[in-house]
């Protein structure tokens, strides 16, 4: 009698402990896929979030950037008829090539070196500038929709906005490349004191490019910026080449 009442609370036992096991686990199994859902739902959330986020610092970034390039052709009107093929090619990128997601780094590029020729403009001849381009148009990317729109004009609108022109040792550098599939940005320039606070109190050109960075490129870039004896340098570098890798296979 004790022994088939043993029998039967093990017998119990096995079958409590598995019903409990197959409950807990359809309980979590509808856990993951309600996590799985979620985690979906957030992602596509997130992911919308950032492209109207997006949309509103390219709405403020646009007009912007329009008025700083027609202030520098206004300026110096006389010297306009020099820099029109340059004018024609910003204004064409602006108007038709910026409202798309990603270009080609050959297209920012060309808009790039477009528009410090513009801004030189208003520099002095004698003023030292140094501009310096190392572009493999041979690399795999070169011509790849990778590159987003725009992201070269902070820094190079930051550089002539803030240098001391008046300085004897005032210079503006600007570093361009792109080799093995990852694109290198380097400028540096002799800064104004009151240009410097100026840029604390308003700076909207460095927040938006900070945005627009973490947003589209995450991991794949780094922006380091430094400031040493009021010489004021801000380097760029994507990996566009893994952030493509990225693109295709995800």
């Amino acid at each position: 009698m004790i022994h088939d009442y043993w029998i039967f609370i093990g017998v119990f036992a096995v079958f409590f402990f598995l019903t409990v096991s197959i409950y807990l686990f359809s309980q979590n199994q509808k856990f993951k896929v309600k996590n799985a859902k979620l985690s979906t739902a957030n992602k596509m959330i997130q992911k919308r979030l950032n492209e109207v986020q997006l949309e509103h610092i390219g709405t403020k970034l646009n007009p912007h950037l329009f008025k700083n390039i027609l202030n520098s052709v206004q300026s110096h009107a006389y010297q306009t008829y020099m820099s029109l093929d340059k004018l024609a090619n910003v204004l064409d990128y602006i108007l038709y090539e910026s409202n798309n997601k990603f270009v080609s780094p050959k297209e920012e590029l060309n808009f790039a070196l477009s528009l410090i020729e513009i801004n030189k403009i208003k520099v002095n001849p004698l003023f030292d500038f140094r501009i310096k381009s190392k572009i493999n148009k041979s690399d795999e990317i070169y011509e790849e929709k990778v590159f987003a729109p725009l992201l070269s004009v902070d820094l190079i609108e930051n550089a002539f906005k803030h240098t001391d022109f008046l300085a004897s040792d005032s210079f503006i550098s600007i570093q361009l490349e792109l080799e093995k599939r990852i694109f290198t940005m380097k400028v540096s320039n002799k800064a104004s004191l009151k240009n410097v606070l100026e840029k604390e109190k308003s700076g909207f050109g460095s927040q938006s490019l900070d945005q627009r960075l973490k947003m589209i490129y995450n991991n794949f870039y780094t922006l380091q910026k430094s400031s040493k004896n009021g010489i004021f340098t801000a380097e760029l570098t994507i990996n566009l080449g893994d952030f493509y890798d990225k693109m295709r296979y995800s």
